[in-house]
């Protein structure tokens, strides 16, 4: 039949609608519905962001040679090309979904006014000293500036020296205008946030503030900083008065708790008292997440405190923050998420509430206004050791870069990583979404690798499931995702995990995937313990139990590894083997690449120099998922 004739026929059978009805499978007059993903409401899909940057609106990354804006760094993170506050071009090997520009809310855009010879600074005298002191440029005056800053938002008891000029309200309002002019509703994802900088006796107490809400809610305030008070608790009732005020949603994401020197995770609240009821449900209200990785060391676990974990020591960092008490090693438990979250199962026994119920995310904290969370793209914590286009600084970069003047900075150099990225499971790449499935704890954290992780734990599971095709829904039907709870184990049963781990399309292979489970014992002690479940390769385990190694392929010289090991894809099933349905436990997954470059052996192999010895030529990136507890019934 040629097309003119097949056309002319299915006209006219198009012209007899009668003739629908003579047929034997004519379609019923009723609505029918042929695809089965109509009525499909569960995550589908996973979003990789950056809750945590910073550009020139942060106090101490203005004063420090950032000219970033938020505009530069949402352009960045979309996958445009970026010119960095040293002059180099800059891009993502792939955009990201959403990004929070999470700003130091102490004297918001400082620096910009500085710059831009704003009138707010002939507002008093501390800001004309600072006006007269910066010198763009000149390093020597940028730390007189900076130390003036410094000093003012580190001062016990000390208020803000900008108040009632109006300095936050006409910077909050570029912020929040800059998120609304880059969100994109189901292609990105532009957030309005902010970080509290919180520091008693100079130690990190940290939170980035992140609004579900646009512009229109959020400039009904402006941020809470700590020249308000620097106790989480006032920042929690500050966000429920927004709440009320609004209608408005606010979640807080802490970070670096291994800064604190025992603070994040105390026995007792800031004021001293000890924890109670009250506190936790509040805690886990306001702070349904926290940030477990990022440049400034790596927060799920110590070797110290996780002696038989080999993989524990990564990028620790055993030092505090800016206080000068020294870091013990009674801090310790009080600072790593592991930890915590078995002093929180104990607290729950004791309170009936859980004050360290908390999923992960990883971040950057990049002071560049740049999210480079890859090895080989990796622009630094600040703009004072970024790669540079001006050849009187280049040395002296090179210097900062690797080997830092200042013994107490080693750590955010050579010692410091290119993390981390923020992994959410949602339905769509909105704000609404993506907030709702932090607060649902539906997250995992990596160290900037993108590789996919999916587990789900429940009491019906079984090997066979792993195999599915329809893996979610059966996963959402019989059992709960990442950060969900689990309870009332069937008489002789144990939770069962189905896990999916796919590599990051550009990255590394994977090494194994683990799970590590803690649990509470009769005597209200909590043990830990990590399962290896699935691995690449033809390994055994020894007699020992221990995994071998999956090797090693890189070449330190040339900044460059093979995939000729490792796996691209891992699956598998786990049934807890000591499970007790007395006990409390909760099981997080921990999926491991195989080693790669460190950032400093590619910018070792750019450059042309010698790593410094004792630093890290390689390593093993890594996604951390958020837990899933289990409670026994009553």
């Amino acid at each position: 039949m040629t097309l003119r004739a097949l056309i002319a026929a299915s006209t006219a059978l198009l012209a007899m609608p009668a003739m629908a009805q003579e047929l034997p499978h004519a379609i019923p007059d009723q609505e029918i519905e042929y695809s089965p993903y109509l009525q499909e409401n569960f995550p589908n899909q996973v979003f990789f962001g950056d809750t945590h940057l910073h550009t020139a609106f942060s106090a101490d990354a203005g004063l420090a040679l950032a000219t970033t804006t938020p505009d530069d760094a949402y352009r960045f993170a979309k996958g445009e090309e970026v010119i960095s506050s040293q002059g180099l071009p800059a891009r993502l090997q792939r955009p990201l979904d959403f990004l929070v520009v999470a700003d130091h809310s102490e004297n918001l855009g400082i620096a910009l006014a500085l710059n831009e010879e704003n009138p707010i600074l002939d507002y008093n005298e501390w800001s004309r000293t600072l006006a007269e002191t910066y010198a763009p440029g000149t390093i020597e005056a940028i730390e007189e500036s900076y130390v003036q800053w410094f000093g003012a938002v580190n001062e016990p008891g000390g208020g803000d020296p900008m108040e009632g000029s109006g300095l936050d309200e006409t910077m909050w309002s570029r912020v929040t205008e800059a998120a609304e002019r880059h969100n994109q509703p189901g292609t990105f994802t532009a957030f309005i946030g902010y970080e509290w900088t919180s520091g008693p006796d100079g130690n990190n107490l940290h939170r980035n503030v992140i609004f579900r809400d646009g512009k229109e809610l959020a400039d009904q305030v402006v941020p809470f900083s700590t020249y308000d008070s620097d106790d989480p608790e006032d920042l929690w009732q500050w966000m429920a008065d927004y709440e009320e005020l609004t209608g408005g949603r606010l979640l807080a994401i802490p970070h670096n708790g291994n800064l604190s020197n025992g603070l994040m995770f105390d026995d007792v609240t800031l004021s001293g008292e000890p924890l109670s009821a009250d506190y936790a449900e509040r805690r886990q209200r306001w702070e349904p997440i926290y940030e477990v990785t990022q440049i400034k060391g790596d927060g799920e676990a110590h070797p110290m405190l996780s002696p038989t974990d080999e993989f524990a020591d990564y990028y620790t960092w055993d030092k505090g923050s800016f206080g000068e008490e020294p870091k013990t090693p009674e801090m310790l438990p009080r600072e790593y998420a592991r930890a915590a979250w078995k002093r929180g199962m104990a607290y729950e026994a004791e309170l009936g509430v859980n004050p360290f119920k908390m999923g992960v995310v990883g971040s950057t904290d990049s002071h560049t206004g740049l999210s480079t969370a890859q090895e080989n793209n990796f622009f630094g914590k600040v703009t004072l050791v970024e790669p540079t286009a001006d050849p009187v600084r280049f040395e002296e970069y090179i210097t900062g870069r690797f080997t830092p003047d200042d013994p107490s900075d080693d750590q955010v150099h050579g010692d410091g990583l290119a993390a981390g990225l923020a992994a959410v499971w949602a339905r769509e790449n909105t704000r609404e979404a993506l907030w709702d499935a932090m607060k649902r704890k539906e997250t995992f954290a990596t160290t900037g690798t993108r590789m996919r992780v999916r587990v789900f734990g429940g009491f019906g599971f079984d090997e066979g499931d792993i195999e599915r095709s329809d893996f979610a829904a059966h996963g959402y039907g019989k059992g709960v995702p990442m950060g969900g709870d689990l309870s009332a184990a069937p008489d002789g049963a144990a939770p069962g995990f189905l896990i999916r781990a796919i590599r990051d399309p550009d990255g590394a292979n994977l090494d194994r995937v683990q799970i590590i489970k803690g649990w509470t014992t009769p005597d209200g002690t909590t043990e830990e313990r990590v399962y290896d479940v699935v691995w690449s390769d033809d390994r055994e385990p020894g007699a020992d139990g221990k995994l071998p190694a999956v090797g090693n392929t890189v070449d330190v010289a040339a900044a460059t590894y093979t995939n000729s090991i490792g796996e691209p894809f891992l699956q598998g099933f786990w049934q807890d083997p000591d499970f007790d349905p007395s006990q409390r436990a909760f099981y997080y997954v921990r999926v491991l690449e195989i080693p790669t470059p460190s950032w400093l052996t590619y910018d070792a192999a750019f450059f042309g120099v010698e790593i410094p010895e004792g630093k890290r030529e390689t390593q093993q990136e890594r996604a951390y998922t958020s837990p899933i507890w289990y409670t026994p019934e009553g």
